[in-house]
């Protein structure tokens, strides 16, 4: 089967294409197709569902794949210490407003400023935090499902790893004794917030 993944990020597209073996992942950028919509949702599942049905919409306008389904997700790190953020800021976390956004590092880095000073300033020095992802399966415009996880962990006081993406180096697992950017991508999808909501979808799939 053709789905199409509402994302320009091709990190996360062979991240969805190794948790949904013997589909072809599509994302915009295959068929030209300009994709920014504005993610003006309050939460993870509304902002998902904001970019799948645009980009159905523009999928139908383009007279490609009409009947094909649409995934997005949105996802993103909640820091308790930060009552939640940047939660679904996460990917702009730091940018000055119309501004280019930071490379992942420089945003890991300004992450743990952010939680070590308020460390010092004796505000709580909680160090927990976890991935969100909420992953929604477009059929039509009112026919769709939603599922969304989440990878528990802490956060190290310096990057950890090569791996992965994005916040990856800072979220520490404590059961496995690894950040997540020292896992292996297979490893990374079994347990991963995009790999348990890719999971459910691909069993939502199956079951047509």
């Amino acid at each position: 089967m053709t789905i199409w993944f509402a994302t320009g990020n091709s990190h996360k597209r062979a991240e969805l294409s190794g948790i949904l073996p013997g589909h072809i992942i599509k994302i915009p950028a295959d068929k030209g197709i300009p994709f920014d919509p504005d993610e003006t949702g309050a939460t993870f599942g509304e902002n998902a569902l904001i970019k799948a049905r645009e980009l159905r919409r523009l999928v139908l306008a383009s007279g490609c794949g009409s009947q094909d389904p649409v995934i997005a997700d949105d996802s993103g790190l909640c820091v308790d210490a930060l009552d939640g953020r940047p939660g679904i800021y996460s990917a702009r976390y730091g940018s000055i407003e119309g501004g280019k956004k930071l490379s992942d590092r420089d945003r890991n880095a300004l992450l743990l400023q952010e939680l070590q000073s308020r460390s010092e300033l004796g505000d709580n020095p909680r160090r927990q935090a976890r991935f969100v992802c909420a992953m929604v399966l477009l059929f039509s415009e009112d026919r769709f499902y939603l599922v969304q996880e989440t990878l528990e962990g802490e956060l190290v006081r310096e990057e950890r790893g090569t791996g992965g993406f994005g916040y990856d180096p800072i979220l520490y697992l404590p059961q496995l004794g690894r950040t997540v950017a020292e896992l292996t991508a297979e490893e990374k999808n079994q347990i991963s917030h995009r790999g348990k909501a890719g999971k459910a979808i691909a069993k939502l799939l199956a079951d047509g």
